[in-house]
C-alpha cells in the first residue's frame, strides 16, 4: 500500500511534553469499528473489560542507552551520538550513530569519561561494522555485567526525538518514561501504553477479575525511524528481541478456550504475540527476534483489542493500528482526537482498540 494513505497533519501543539498527573487520568478513546467512538479515562479500564478478559503488559525496562562520544582519529576529534537499540552479544550493541557519515569502519569511539578508571564511566568502543541508514556495530572494550554498568552510568535516557527537540532530559524522566512493572533490562524506548497504569489501577482490575500477564520485548529505536518508502511493501523493519514463556503461553491459551479475550497493552505486545502464535492462534513457548510489519490485510492470530497511544503519522504503528481496526475508521479517531484536543505521542493520551474484523 502507498504509505501517504498513512499521513495526517498534527499539530504542535497537540504533543505531549510530560506524562498526564496520575498517570490512570490520561484520557482514553474507545474506539470499536462498527459501534463508534467513546471518550472515556483510563482509569475507566476494568469497566470496559469483562470477567476473564486478559492484559498482556511487555516488562521490559529501559535503560540509558543514549550515549554522547568523541570519535578521534590522529590529532583530530569530533562529537557523536549513539543510541543503543539491539545487544549483538556480551560485548557489543547495533547502534544508530550520529553523525554517521564521517565515522570509517575500525574507528575507535570514547564514550562516558575518558581517562578515568571503567568503573567509573569510562567506555571505549570500535565501529565493527558500517550499516544503512547511519546504523552501526560497536564492540566495546568492556563485557557483560561490566558494561551494563558502564552504560548505566555514562548514558541517557533516549527520549523520543519528538520530546528531545522540545527539552531536555531531566531527572523526572528517569522515572516517568518507566511503566511501573518494568523489570527486564534492555529496551532503548518505553512500551508506553503501559506508563498509564497505577497500582490503584491494577487493584481495580483485579476486582473486575481480569488478569495480567507480562511478555517481554526489547524495544529498540527503530520504533522513532520514520517509513522512509512510498509503498509499505519496501520498508524494512528493525528486529527486536523477545521472549513468551511457557507458563504466559499456557494461561493465555487457557483464556482463549475459555472464551475470554487478549487484550495487548502496547504494539510491542501485540507484535510478539502476533509473531509467536501459530496459524491457529496458539501459543508455546518462544524467544528470538521477530521483525514483523502489521499491515492493512494482515490476518490476526490471538489479540482481540489494544490498548495503545496515538502514534506518528506514516509510521509504522499508525499503520498497525490502521491494519487492526480499518484505515477509514482510524482516521477518523485520529481526526476526533485531534479534535477534541487528545495528547499524542510517548507521554500523550491512550486509545482502545477493537478489532474490524472480529
Amino acid at each position: 500500500m502507498r504509505v501517504d494513505q498513512f499521513d495526517f497533519d498534527l499539530p504542535e501543539t497537540s504533543i505531549a511534553l510530560r506524562p498526564a498527573e496520575p498517570r490512570d487520568s490520561a484520557r482514553l478513546l474507545v474506539v470499536r469499528p462498527h459501534a463508534g467512538m467513546s471518550d472515556r479515562v483510563v482509569r475507566d479500564l476494568p469497566d470496559l473489560l469483562q470477567p476473564g478478559d486478559a492484559l498482556v503488559f511487555n516488562d521490559t525496562k529501559v535503560i540509558p542507552a543514549r550515549l554522547d562520544g568523541v570519535r578521534r582519529r590522529g590529532d583530530a576529534s569530533a562529537g557523536v551520538e549513539a543510541t543503543l537499540h539491539m545487544r549483538a552479544g556480551p560485548d557489543r550493541w547495533l547502534a544508530f550513530l550520529r553523525p554517521a557519515k564521517r565515522v570509517a569502519q575500525g574507528e575507535r569511539i570514547s564514550f562516558g569519561h575518558a581517562g578515568e578508571a571503567c568503573y567509573l564511566g569510562a567506555l571505549d568502543a570500535t565501529v565493527a561494522e558500517k550499516r544503512e541508514g547511519g546504523e552501526v556495530l560497536l564492540v566495546f572494550d568492556l563485557s557483560g555485567p561490566v558494561l551494563d554498568e558502564a552504560i548505566a552510568a555514562a548514558g541517557h535516557i533516549p527520549l523520543p526525538p519528538y520530546i528531545a527537540s522540545k527539552r531536555h532530559e531531566d531527572d523526572r524522566d528517569r522515572a516517568d518514561y518507566q511503566t511501573i512493572y518494568a523489570r527486564e533490562d534492555g529496551a532503548v524506548a518505553a512500551p508506553t501504553a503501559g506508563l498509564h497504569f497505577t497500582p490503584e489501577l491494577f487493584a481495580a482490575l483485579d476486582r473486575a477479575g481480569v488478569e495480567r500477564h507480562f511478555v517481554t520485548l526489547h524495544v529498540g529505536a527503530g520504533t522513532f525511524l520514520p517509513v522512509k518508502a512510498d509503498d509499505t511493501d519496501d520498508h524494512r523493519m528493525h528486529a527486536e528481541i523477545g521472549h513468551v514463556s511457557a507458563a504466559t503461553a499456557q494461561a493465555l491459551n487457557a483464556v482463549r478456550a475459555r472464551g475470554g479475550r487478549i487484550v495487548c497493552v502496547g504494539t510491542t505486545s501485540l507484535r510478539l504475540l502476533e509473531s509467536a502464535a501459530d496459524e491457529q492462534g496458539r501459543l508455546s513457548e518462544w524467544q528470538g527476534a521477530t521483525d514483523i510489519f502489521i499491515t492493512p490485510g494482515y490476518r490476526f492470530r490471538i489479540v482481540d483489542a489494544l490498548m495503545t497511544n496515538f502514534h506518528l503519522p506514516r509510521s509504522t504503528l499508525f499503520i498497525l493500528v490502521s491494519a487492526f481496526s480499518g484505515l477509514d475508521t482510524m482516521r477518523r479517531a485520529y481526526a476526533h482526537a485531534i479534535q477534541d484536543g487528545y495528547r499524542f505521542y510517548s507521554y500523550g493520551d491512550a486509545s482502545l482498540l477493537f478489532p474490524e474484523r472480529p
